[in-house]
């Protein structure tokens, strides 16, 4: 039998797979050519696939200089899906290793939204927005509230 969520939920689990395996080609495999993103790391917004590329390699490379690899788990995951729109919302926590020694460093927890679009009989992220609440007397992101 068809269930709508699990069709969703396969997209951000191709988000999730990416991640943990830094795969740069697997996570811009999960957007739409036209994607926009409200980041929390570095600038107002990034615009298109080939902008993400960028950000995305730069993460992934960064991380692979410093020795690190990345787990992403997805908490309180909501998902709303029409026909050919969904979204969802969640908490992500992208937890660092040290690849040798395989030794949890840090974490951070980020709300994310996403937007879906059907294409082509599969879903891709459309819009996508990160964020953290914001201490208002030090103007500082809340990072460790989970």
């Amino acid at each position: 039998m068809y269930n709508k969520i699990s069709t969703v939920q396969k997209a951000l689990e191709r988000y999730k797979e990416a991640v943990n395996e830094q795969d740069v080609e697997k996570l811009l495999s999960a957007y739409s050519s036209d994607i926009h993103i409200y980041d929390c790391w570095g600038s107002w917004e990034c615009k298109g696939k080939n902008a993400w590329s960028e950000s995305v390699t730069e993460w992934f490379s960064s991380l692979k200089e410093e020795g690190v690899k990345l787990q992403a788990v997805f908490n309180d995951l909501v998902i709303e899906e029409g026909e050919n729109t969904a979204f969802s919302h969640c908490a992500v926590t992208f937890e660092a290793y040290n690849i040798e020694m395989e030794e949890k460093l840090r974490q951070i927890t980020n709300r994310f939204t996403f937007c879906l679009k059907k294409a082509n009989g599969s879903w891709v992220i459309t819009h996508e927005h990160s964020s953290l609440p914001i201490d208002m007397q030090n103007g500082k992101g809340m990072f460790n509230l989970r």
